[in-house]
């Protein structure tokens, strides 16, 4: 074994010298933040990538959350999955509102629509719905139930990034889709959020709720916002990594398909939505006892390889959530999955390892 570490994923980092050419722009011009001209031309080419309109470029995807739920003037409960990152969770309760969770399907890891309708009160005013591992949830369901009880849906599609779902973007679905740019993601701006949000006149409110509530037209303040602008820097970098993405998901397919090919019938592997496109994001395994997960977890972190337990522990035990709020699936699932290193440059002798490492463990 090679003397490196090996992580759940590896931060794709361009070209130098073309992200050094972006720099250089930045000091000839002096504008490093307040809607640059670098962050105006990544929203527009990622328009024009994602096929969407109105994408929002913001610091990063927690604030993103934060602002869906401000322009839709959220109130009470919402429900949402307990099977996602911790963010999902806590910016629905650092924005004064009540997370419900509702549980999730055991094959596709999202939110099951069958348990939603049994949530829903008086009190709520939206869903929360997180395509999972890149994974596009049963939208159609969720929306007609929205429409049913005159619900808001945003979509947490931090991991959906690219996604196609029935030939068209799975960004375009709910009131508001969000996104994370983050390091660790298949397309990142180093840190780095976004909305995207049909609605014009939501999307321009949205572009003042990002920059403190300021009317640019008038120069006045129109409500309360905050500070969630994206700076030059970051839409630097997210511009080369936009221009390298074709070989980032070829490069990371291949990787993904060695993975099926030689786990096939040992591991649960998650069911992909058959109208869904992959991303190549995630390689997950759903090994059939917790005790044998930490075996497995154990071996791989004495040969410096490190996948991480996505997700555990489930958002619903969370300490500062309500409390009683089974889901069994959720929770059973949670204790037994793990995300396998997957990178545009993990090579398949390391890969190899990994592999061989599992059908030991067994």
């Amino acid at each position: 074994m090679k003397n490196k570490k090996i992580n759940v994923t590896k931060t794709y980092l361009p070209n130098i010298d073309k992200y050094k050419s972006y720099i250089d722009e930045i000091f000839e011009n002096g504008q490093v933040t307040n809607n640059g001209p670098l962050v105006q031309k990544l929203e527009r080419r990622l328009e024009e990538y994602l096929n969407v309109s109105n994408i929002i470029l913001v610091a990063n995807g927690t604030l993103a959350l934060d602002v869906a739920y401000r322009v839709l003037n959220l109130s009470g409960d919402v429900i949402t999955t307990p099977f996602s990152f911790v963010a999902t969770t806590s910016s629905i309760v650092s924005s004064g509102l009540n997370p419900l969770f509702s549980d999730i399907n055991p094959h596709t890891f999202n939110i099951d629509p069958n348990f939603i309708k049994k949530k829903i009160t008086k009190k709520t005013s939206a869903l929360v719905a997180v395509h999972a591992f890149g994974n596009a949830c049963e939208v159609e369901e969720i929306e007609k139930i929205a429409e049913q009880h005159n619900l808001k849906v945003i979509y947490d599609a931090s991991h959906a990034f690219g996604i196609q779902y029935k030939e068209d973007s799975i960004l375009n679905h709910g009131d508001i889709s969000t996104l994370s740019l983050h390091a660790t993601k298949l397309f990142h701006t180093i840190e780095g959020g976004a909305l995207i949000i049909k609605n014009n006149e939501l999307a321009n409110k949205a572009r003042k709720l990002i920059n403190f509530g300021i009317n640019k037209l008038g120069g006045g303040i129109d409500e309360v916002g905050i500070n969630a602008k994206m700076n030059e820097f970051e839409a630097a970098m997210g511009l080369c990594v936009l221009d390298d993405m074709k070989f980032i998901i070829e490069k990371r397919k291949v990787a993904y398909n060695h993975y099926i090919q030689a786990l096939n019938k040992s591991f649960q592997f998650q069911e992909k939505n058959n109208n869904s496109s992959n991303n190549y994001s995630y390689f997950t395994i759903v090994i059939n006892s917790e005790s044998k997960l930490l075996s497995i977890m154990k071996k791989l972190d004495q040969l410096q390889i490190f996948p991480r337990r996505y997700f555990y522990p489930p958002l619903n035990k969370l300490n500062y959530v309500e409390k009683d709020q089974a889901c069994p699936v959720a929770e059973d699932i949670s204790c037994r999955i793990l995300c396998l290193p997957l990178s545009h440059d993990l090579d398949e002798k390391d890969q190899n390892i990994i592999i061989n490492t599992l059908f030991e463990a067994l």
